[in-house]
């Protein structure tokens, strides 16, 4: 969020219902306001006996004291568990009245008292306007994820095309991450997919080169590229250097919206050369022309009215909620995303969608337009605050006919499809977690799973990777990798295992400590998925590769650390690693298998096969990051001139890491050994 969003900054911290605030911090002019609009509560007034902490009323009676000190005007409020956690964080145009709402006697629906009851502390932050209080909500909720906020739910960033400014001849590539290249962004495109073809289509319309530029620098022809009317060779002088600086100004013209501006400007000059009679340049002008038309003619729905705008439609189904996006550039579609928001099942669709777009746009710009399903709370704040972020005026409308309502009807539809698949496979999901409590003799369908796997190559870049799932499938971002610090000996299993659990749980103890039944008067959740997000960073179940070696090692640390009620599970690998034939080893139970077609059979392989999956990437990177700092000094029998012959024949290490085994083989002075070893390097087993 700009550093501008927020002019003025005032924290109040209240716990439980005592106060620490500075007396020099309150505004003298807001303390001394009239509160005469707000709900009069005789805040002088003790209880003979303090409530039961965890209750409704003990939380009340912390909200009756934080109003004493809330903030007249807009901003954002926070309201802070027994452990310093953050429940909740919310906006408001006049805090005190919104806080002072908490502590009615009744009519709190059933999601708000559970977040009353566990509230033991507030913070308050004063913003200039309300807008500036809806950016630092949006901010402040991605940040810290409090577990009765609507959360998006999104593990990847979306994809750019990035035209490079940081070469006398730009080139045109696909970007994903942080924004630190020198150069001009265009997006977010929905998938790498998309991302892919329009840069291909751009190619041929604008001829703008996508070669690195090591390659650029290492040509002294021109490449296929240029044969096949795909780059205009700036890489040999086949363009004139304004020529080509032309070309990379209409590309920007029309991933920046002027494509009909673009399309006008080549077809005057089509005319033009065809009235002049060459006919070959108006060829080539009628080539991209066509290529351009080709970009804009993509699968979907293509709005002929709408050049940019992002599309939301959601639907609630079930007690879930799915969010389509679709993205709208230049006319034409970029693609489009499914979301589903962690959301109260009390919440209607409108308030999901207010939340999630707040947050939708907190790391990416906004385009002109929104176009929304749903009438939101606060709509006009919303297009104020977005079109901060943008910088430009950006409207948020919620169409009611013609073409902006069919492509919210198209988004919807899109939403209403994806959410019933969601359904039918969380359904699925249910019974397989079902069979797997009954082969493993647990008394419930586990909500947690984790499942712990380590990579390593005689005891080097050793890391121990975990990986989890529950009803709801993979969860990527509750993914950890653990980079083994002690001094374990090459090929110690054990060992590794052990550092892996220890400091895995330590740190649970230490962050979540195990949550007990709810005290008496205290509002237990409504749901066993509810009790789950309550306390979701604790295991119902812990798998883990290996024997009844590594089973002991891991029940050993569990034990050590006082946690004697996690199951743990080990998978031995069957004879000659046959997939079908793993055996399960459970302490206190005599090892067993389970039938080859059984449907929890194939499950516990995806669980092991991802956690295998992970920790040997993440493995490879940290070698591959060796390397590089290295060279190739690490492999035996790779000295300087070999080195040297490598680097000069394939031109980069990546080059030399991708290549196949004949292609090493043809390098100059590598005989098959020495190929053999490069190529084993760089693609180890296990």
């Amino acid at each position: 969020m700009p550093d501008a969003a927020i002019a003025y900054i005032s924290p109040v911290m209240i716990r439980s219902g005592r106060t620490n605030i500075d007396p020099d911090l309150r505004d003298p002019e807001a303390a001394a306001a009239d509160e005469a609009d707000a709900p009069v509560l005789d805040l002088a007034a003790e209880e003979e006996e303090a409530p039961a902490e965890g209750t409704v009323a003990a939380g009340m009676e912390v909200i009756k004291a934080a109003v004493k000190h809330a903030p007249k005007g807009p901003g954002v409020y926070r309201m802070i568990g027994a452990k310093g956690e953050v429940l909740y964080v919310g906006k408001a145009k006049s805090i005190a009245k919104r806080v002072i709402s908490y502590a009615r006697p009744t009519g709190l629906v059933t999601r708000i008292a559970r977040m009353v009851a566990a509230t033991t502390a507030m913070e308050f932050v004063s913003t200039k306007t309300e807008t500036e209080a809806l950016l630092l909500e949006a901010n402040l909720i991605k940040q810290l994820r409090p577990r009765f906020n609507v959360l998006m739910r999104d593990d990847k960033s979306f994809p750019y095309i990035l035209i490079t400014a940081d070469h006398p001849a730009p080139r045109i590539a696909k970007h994903r991450g942080a924004r630190v290249a020198k150069g001009d962004y265009f997006g977010p495109f929905a998938s790498a997919w998309a991302v892919g073809r329009t840069i291909n289509a751009l190619e041929r319309a604008f001829l703008v080169r996508s070669c690195s530029d090591a390659v650029f620098e290492s040509r002294t022809r021109p490449c296929l590229l240029f044969q096949i009317k795909r780059c205009a060779g700036p890489c040999t002088g086949e363009v004139a250097a304004p020529d080509y600086e032309a070309l990379v100004k209409e590309a920007k013209l029309f991933l920046s919206g002027r494509s009909q501006a673009v399309k006008q400007l080549l077809a005057r000059q089509m005319e033009e050369a065809a009235e002049a009679m060459e006919f070959e340049r108006a060829a080539v002008y009628r080539d991209r022309l066509a290529a351009l038309s080709a970009v804009q003619a993509t699968q979907g729905i293509n709005p002929r009215g709408v050049e940019e705008a992002d599309v939301f439609a959601a639907v609630q189904e079930g007690g879930q909620t799915c969010i389509q996006v679709f993205f709208f550039r230049t006319g034409q579609n970029w693609g489009n995303r499914a979301y589903y928001p962690k959301a109260d099942r009390s919440l209607e669709a409108g308030e999901v969608l207010a939340s999630f777009v707040a947050q939708f746009y907190d790391d990416k710009p906004p385009p002109g337009l929104v176009l929304l399903s749903h009438e939101v709370e606060d709509q006009p704040v919303l297009a104020d605050a977005l079109s901060a972020l943008a910088g430009r005026r950006v409207e948020v409308q919620v169409p009611r006919r013609g073409e902006k309502k069919d492509l919210v009807d198209h988004a919807a539809q899109n939403a209403r499809e994806a959410l019933g698949r969601q359904l039918a496979e969380s359904a699925s999901q249910l019974k397989l977690l079902q069979g797997l409590a009954e082969a493993f003799g647990l008394p419930a369908p586990p909500r947690r799973i984790e499942v712990y796997d380590n990579s390593h190559i005689m005891g080097s870049n050793a890391v121990g990777g975990m990986i989890v799932a529950g009803p709801e499938g993979f969860r990527r971002r509750d993914y950890r990798t653990f980079n083994i610090k002690s001094d374990i000996a090459p090929g110690d299993d054990f060992g590794m295992m052990r550092e892996v659990l220890e400091r895995r749980f330590k740190r649970l103890l230490k962050d979540a400590p195990r949550a007990g039944e709810p005290a008496e008067g205290e509002v237990a959740a409504d749901t066993p998925a509810e009790e789950a997000e309550a306390d979701g960073s604790w295991p119902d179940l812990v798998i883990i590769d290996g024997g009844p070696g590594q089973l002991a090692a891991a029940r050993a640390i569990l034990d050590h650390l006082g946690i004697a009620d996690v199951p743990l599970v080990g998978i031995a690998k069957g004879r000659d690693r046959e997939a079908g034939r793993e055996t399960f080893h459970m302490t206190g139970r005599e090892p067993f298998r389970l039938e080859p077609r059984d449907p929890v059979l194939y499950f516990v392989q995806r669980l092991r096969d991802e956690a295998h999956r992970f920790a040997i990437g993440t493995h490879r990177g940290r070698r591959k990051k060796d390397i590089r700092s290295a060279g190739l000094a690490e492999i035996g029998g790779i000295g300087p001139a070999r080195k040297r012959a490598l680097l000069n024949h394939f031109g980069t290490l990546k080059a030399i890491e991708r290549a196949s085994l004949e292609d090493l083989q043809r390098a100059p002075g590598i005989n098959a050994a020495t190929a053999q070893a490069v190529y084993n390097f760089f693609r180890p087993q296990g």
